[in-house]
């Protein structure tokens, strides 16, 4: 029998748009098998004030933290408070970095993001992160119709992780989360520029992680948020909110975030197209 772990926290944090790290996080995760990861992702954290947000996000769920920041008094901060809370603390890019100079004899340019052209390209992700960051979870609603994309699904659907993926990609994607008894935000369904998608998961798999996520919590596990007979409930009133509407739908059980994002970049270049618009490049398309 497979012995069955505990889901552990994975801090993933950056001076840019985080790229980097979450790409190499996810080819070491692949080593590991019947591990499930919880990732705290921190992009554009270039302040010290930012960075003690950080750590203080790691002294409440404490677990491994890997990071790209270039400035070497915030990288020394990131790394004191780890070795504070007694967590590993990983610079991934440092070791290759110095054997890169020490090879050419020459010394490193420390310019953030330097991976990335400063073109139209690079501003329109950083505008995309920040307006996917300020419309997470249903915040700023009113505002919803300047998306691109608004996704909506029930609870552990990975809609923040996504939206944050497809603006790494300049899309200016937003999230709404559907919670049962609660009325979603008025004129959701009168939206005229994005893209609004349902996100829906198997009942089976959806109570699965909502449970491991209320044990990495500590939290009553025994409540209608786990309770299979709710959760299917919950889910068929979405989907049926979802096609009352004419929203697509897509299932997210077993699919990887690049494999949701992938389904979703397909329908928005169909709707681009349908407009006489260019299309977008997909997730394997894009250089980073």
């Amino acid at each position: 029998m497979t012995e069955t772990r505990e889901p552990f926290h994975l801090h993933l944090v950056s001076d840019s748009t985080g790229e980097t790290i979450r790409s190499v996080s996810r080819a070491c995760l692949a080593q590991f098998e019947d591990t499930e990861v919880i990732e705290h992702f921190w992009p554009m954290a270039r302040t010290a004030k930012a960075m003690n947000l950080v750590l203080e996000e790691i002294s409440e769920k404490p677990g491994p933290v890997m990071f790209t920041v270039v400035n070497d008094k915030l990288g020394e901060q990131l790394v004191r408070g780890c070795r504070l809370r007694q967590v590993p603390c990983i610079s991934v890019l440092d070791p290759v970095i110095e054997a890169v100079g020490s090879f050419l004899g020459m010394e490193p340019t420390n310019e953030i993001g330097g991976q990335h052209e400063l073109d139209a390209a690079y501003f329109q992700r950083i505008e995309a992160m920040d307006w996917t960051l300020s419309h997470d979870d249903g915040q700023r609603t009113h505002e919803l119709d300047g998306s691109d994309i608004v996704l909506i699904g029930v609870s552990r659907t990975s809609k923040t992780p996504t939206c944050l993926y497809l603006a790494n990609r300049g899309i200016k994607a937003a999230n709404v989360p559907w919670v049962p008894g609660i009325p979603l935000p008025p004129g959701l369904d009168k939206l005229e520029n994005p893209l609004v998608i349902g996100l829906t998961n198997d009942p089976k798999r959806l109570v699965e992680l909502r449970r491991a996520r209320l044990s990495s919590l500590q939290q009553d596990e025994e409540t209608p948020y786990v309770d299979f007979d709710k959760v299917r409930e919950e889910i068929t009133e979405a989907r049926r909110y979802f096609a009352r509407n004419q929203w697509p739908v897509i299932d997210v059980t077993r699919r990887s975030i690049e494999e949701t994002s992938a389904a979703i970049l397909t329908l928005y270049n169909r709707r681009l197209e349908e407009r006489g618009e260019a299309a977008l490049s997909r997730p394997s398309d894009v250089v980073s």
